[in-house]
């Protein structure tokens, strides 16, 4: 078959649609991935083919670094969301349609889901939307767009903050999605979105994130399944430098600071006040700076390196503090170390709620408002033999979990993938999940 996946964002949205991607090429067909240029090397150099599509979120936050600042506040989030959406979306029917041409199944996962099901509808090919989080209504999961508190939310609140996310969402996508229709001469979407359609409803949709962390919603319908983290596998292929393992072998596991592509509006001050937070943990640290740039130097307790696989690093120290993306976050849960979250935007303040429900985070930090003391007290926390064991017991779970196995079997099982491969694909994919449990 010919699958075409649609996924932008930055390389922690795109990767996971790398590795289903490369495991259904091993399977015999052919992947191609429609994604920003950002992310073009990375899914070439596992061997896919790119299609280009316009959406450089590098680019946004490197030219509009408000966009990350009003990102806890989801309404003032929509008018900087729309703009840059609707910029982004102008070449998008031309892009998708060469992607598309022959494709057999498409594959969406998050804002272009919709572009996925659009393009499906337009030449006939079957669909599957993917998330990496939790979208559908559900009264025992709060939204992920919206800011989880401490305590577990009445049912019928987070019913009724589903619709409000709903909303939201759908004044954030709706313009772009609107132009799309009316550059392919399809029906336009009711002014609510498509969201309440039946043919939305019955969509086959995979949510990409651990069912060990997250178990699905005994409400939701049998089309939606909870399949686990798709991981691409990166630390067999990598040499660290020998600095870093020397300044690994020299003490006590160190701490991880890092926040990937994640920008502070003032990189300097976000940078001192994390420094001074090491100072008071008394705790040795390594910095990944990333592409945001923590500004860092390296001493005799921090060493500083731009960026390492985290299925190679995490394993090697005694928590991760980041920024509580959905890929760091299953990386270090999967790891068996705990977290202390500083959430910048988006889905990040509900993967710390998550992972306090789980035992296995401290309360997330404020950004904006954090201390030294805080973010020591905090990293100690996360220190202690109560979290260290839970956050060892969810990393054991979830690394017998295999995500794009799961994936596989379940479009196999509901026929989305072609019956003359269907049942190789069932005997790779039970003898790959029967390795991981085994």
């Amino acid at each position: 078959m010919r699958i075409v996946i649609f996924s932008i964002g930055t390389q922690g949205d795109v990767r996971p649609f790398v590795a289903l991607g490369v495991a259904l090429q091993q399977l015999g067909h052919r992947v191609v991935i429609a994604s920003g240029a950002s992310c073009a090397a990375l899914i070439q150099e596992n061997d896919l083919e790119y299609a280009p599509l316009s959406a450089d979120f590098l680019e946004v936050m490197a030219s509009d670094p408000r966009a990350i600042q009003k990102g806890l506040n989801p309404i003032a989030l929509v008018p900087t969301v729309r703009k840059h959406l609707r910029n982004m979306a102008s070449d998008w029917s031309t892009q998708a349609q060469s992607a598309v041409a022959g494709a057999e199944l498409i594959i969406g996962n998050g804002m272009v889901a919709l572009l996925a099901s659009t393009m499906a509808e337009l030449v006939g090919a079957k669909c599957v939307e993917t998330q990496l989080q939790p979208v559908t209504p559900c009264p025992d999961i709060p939204p992920m767009v919206l800011k989880p508190g401490r305590k577990k939310l009445p049912g019928a609140v987070n019913l009724g903050l589903y619709q409000f996310a709903r909303v939201l969402t759908w004044q954030m996508l709706g313009a772009a999605y609107a132009q799309l229709r009316r550059d392919l001469k399809l029906k336009p979407y009711p002014w609510y979105g498509p969201y309440y359609r039946q043919e939305s409803r019955d969509r086959y949709r995979l949510l990409a994130y651990s069912p060990s962390l997250l178990a699905p919603s005994p409400h939701w319908p049998q089309n939606i399944k909870v399949v686990g983290n798709f991981y691409l596998e990166q630390a067999a292929s990598w040499t660290p430098p020998e600095s870093l393992e020397a300044f690994l072998a020299a003490g006590e596991k160190p701490i991880y600071i890092g926040f990937g592509s994640m920008v502070a509006e003032d990189k300097s001050t976000f940078s001192e006040r994390i420094l001074a937070g090491i100072l008071a943990s008394g705790r040795r640290a390594i910095i990944a700076s990333g592409w945001g740039g923590l500004e860092i130097s390296a001493n005799k307790n921090c060493y500083v390196l731009d960026a390492a696989p985290h299925d190679w690093l995490f394993p090697k120290v005694a928590l991760a503090v980041h920024h509580g993306g959905a890929g760091t976050t299953a990386a270090a849960a999967r790891a068996g170390i705990p977290s202390v979250i500083i959430p910048f935007f988006g889905d990040q303040p509900f993967w710390a709620w998550t992972l306090l429900q789980a035992g296995a985070a401290p309360t997330a930090l404020d950004r904006k408002t954090f201390t030294a003391e805080q973010f020591a007290a905090a990293v100690n926390l996360a220190h202690s033999e109560i979290m260290q064991g839970k956050a060892a017991e969810l990393g054991e779970k979830m690394r017998r979990e295999n995500g794009v196995a799961e994936a596989i079997r379940c479009m196999t099982e509901a026929g989305l993938l072609d019956a003359v491969a269907a049942e190789e694909s069932l005997r790779v994919i039970d003898g790959e999940l029967q390795r991981c449990v085994g």
